[in-house]
């Protein structure tokens, strides 16, 4: 990990003798220090996102306060600076992510931005940059795309990157290849040097490395090279903002963290995020002669995170990536963002396209709500329906008790999805008050939501929904409903009344009407069931008195309850 660093006055003895300056380097400095923000911000956000355009709108404003000092800005390359007149106006401490050594490797040795870029060419050299920290090694590399390009307001110096230390060419200058005779003869020189070493003249030496030193060595090196030393940077920034109490310099590590931050979400790298929010919030709460703004500054670091539009986008750029977080580590960085995230994450878990994240957020969110139970009952009156409907599916899994009286609320009024949401997850908690509601639930309207009400008042043998699942199965309503509702309904008849239910059953299976008819064929052998699943004596009498019984479908019926298959 890098990060940009501005160099100061007083910083660099090269700078302070370099010839005066027809205006402010700072101006300088904060036009790179703009640009390397919009290149990262770029990397995590889409070009119609808020923060892109925020960002955006700074580095143009830091390229307009320059355009009011001179139309033209030349910038020298090395491999960890920008120069500009002498000055270094931006200094890269390590290369993995520097803004110079990205062009320098390419051989780009001088850049030159003319009054203008920041309105036509500004998006597609942020385009190239991104493409070029994320190309293969068999893309084009930086000179071929800028080449293709053909920009009017943005020009550059190149060289031959095999010879570096050549004078910088421009477009249709040559150089001279290197030849054959000339290579045999550095060969040959090389060759006859006395104080050339190689590796093959130690081989047999007495104090050559013996083959446990090599393996003790290597394992060491793969160790040291899988050491994850974003956190060890992450800590020392830390270390240093609390150990150092100068406003400026807690002021400038504020602004550093802050682009640590979006650099490492760039990257993939949610662990180390976890971990920058969780120390910084313990710096924040320890750290002495700490202002109010730096606290806040540390506070809104989770924050700023965790806004419904920046998790949302941080979510569909996981949707589409290639490489998934691992779970501990989204868990990690969705721990520290907190509950308030929780509606967010609901939402896409139904969305996402990714199988392997699907499953990943599946637990996410389950983490989070367990997490979490206030916000998750207050989640189930969302006007997302789909937010609403996960929120109610995990306050069932969980058995949420606090959660009976907004699931009431949707039972009694909502739209369909959200009672029958509402109706599995009272019965899924089965407290007395959640059977309560699903008392008034076998009169709704929509089927599925009957069949899960009397199907959890069966089960939990809630004896005071007697009344209302007895009126369905001996009154006129259970001629509408389906076979599979009235086996519903005569199951859970059968559990609620025991002996008491053996009478009307019987009157449904034997009794004849006014004129010599009998309930349906299906009613009938539903009440044939339900006496087999009472299975007592009394209840197996009335099933052997209708053995005879004529019609098919209700003498299967008996017969399988006889045989104990109504149990």
């Amino acid at each position: 990990m890098s990060s940009s660093v501005p160099v100061l006055d007083g910083q660099d003895d090269a700078a302070a003798e370099a010839a005066p300056t027809p205006f402010s380097p700072a101006l300088v400095e904060e036009m790179l220090r703009s640009l390397t923000k919009t290149i990262r911000t770029h990397q995590l956000y889409l070009p119609n996102n808020p923060i892109y355009q925020r960002a955006i709108d700074g580095l143009r404003v830091a390229f307009a306060a320059l355009w009011q000092e001179t139309s033209e800005l030349v910038i020298e390359v090395t491999a960890s600076e920008f120069r500009w007149l002498g000055h270094v106006v931006m200094r890269e401490t390590s290369r993995a992510e520097s803004l110079p050594w990205v062009f320098y490797k390419d051989g780009l040795r001088e850049l030159t931005f003319l009054q203008g870029v920041e309105d036509s060419e500004l998006a597609v050299l942020l385009d190239i940059i991104h493409r070029i920290r994320i190309a293969s090694p068999e893309e084009d590399d930086l000179l071929t795309l800028l080449w293709e390009q053909e920009f009017l307001s943005f020009r550059y110096r190149f060289v031959d990157v095999a010879f570096d230390d050549a004078a910088p060419l421009t477009p249709g200058e040559a150089h001279e290849p290197a030849t054959k005779a000339s290579v045999r003869d550095e060969v040959a020189a090389e060759e006859m040097h006395p104080n050339i070493v190689r590796m093959e003249d130690f081989d047999s030496a007495t104090y050559f490395l013996d083959e446990q030193e090599v393996d003790y060595l290597r394992r060491e090196i793969q160790t040291e090279y899988q050491t994850d030393l974003r956190r060890n940077i992450i800590a020392m920034l830390l270390d240093i903002f609390e150990l150092e109490t100068s406003p400026a310099t807690r002021e400038e590590l504020c602004g550093v963290l802050e682009g640590v931050v979006l650099h490492l979400l760039s990257e993939g790298q949610y662990g180390a995020v976890a971990y920058l929010l969780r120390e910084a919030k313990t710096v924040a709460s320890r750290a002495a002669e700490l202002t109010a703004e730096h606290r806040a500054r540390l506070a809104q670091l989770p924050a700023r995170l965790g806004q419904p539009d920046v998790l949302s986008e941080l979510l569909r750029a996981l949707d589409s990536a290639e490489a998934i977080p691992a779970q501990e580590d989204l868990d990690a960085l969705f721990e520290q963002l907190g509950g308030g995230t929780l509606g967010v994450v609901l939402g896409w878990v139904g969305r996402v396209q990714n199988t392997l994240l699907s499953a990943i957020l599946e637990k996410t969110a389950t983490r989070l709500a367990a997490a979490n139970t206030g916000a998750l009952v207050q989640l189930i009156a969302s006007t997302d329906e789909a937010v609403s409907l996960e929120a109610m599916r995990r306050s069932g899994a969980l058995r949420t008790p606090a959660a009976v009286t907004p699931l009431g609320a949707i039972l009694s009024g909502a739209s369909v999805r959200l009672r029958q949401g509402a109706a599995q997850a009272l019965a899924e908690i089965g407290s007395p008050g959640a059977l309560r509601l699903l008392e008034d639930a076998v009169d709704d309207e929509d089927r599925d939501v009957r069949l899960t009400a009397v199907r959890a008042l069966g089960a939990f043998n809630h004896r005071a929904a007697l009344p209302k699942v007895g009126d369905v199965v001996s009154g006129k309503a259970v001629r509408d409903c389906d076979l599979t509702e009235k086996m519903v309904f005569f199951e859970a008849f059968s559990i609620l009344a025991g002996d008491g239910g053996i009478e009307p059953l019987d009157r449904l299976l034997n009794a004849k009407g006014l004129f010599g008819r009998r309930a349906d064929p299906e009613t009938r052998a539903c009440a044939a069931m339900a006496l087999g699943r009472i299975g007592t004596r009394d209840a197996m009498a009335t099933l052997e008195r209708a053995a005879s019984d004529k019609d098919v479908l209700v003498r299967n019926a008996i017969n399988k309850a006889l045989r104990g298959g109504g149990t």
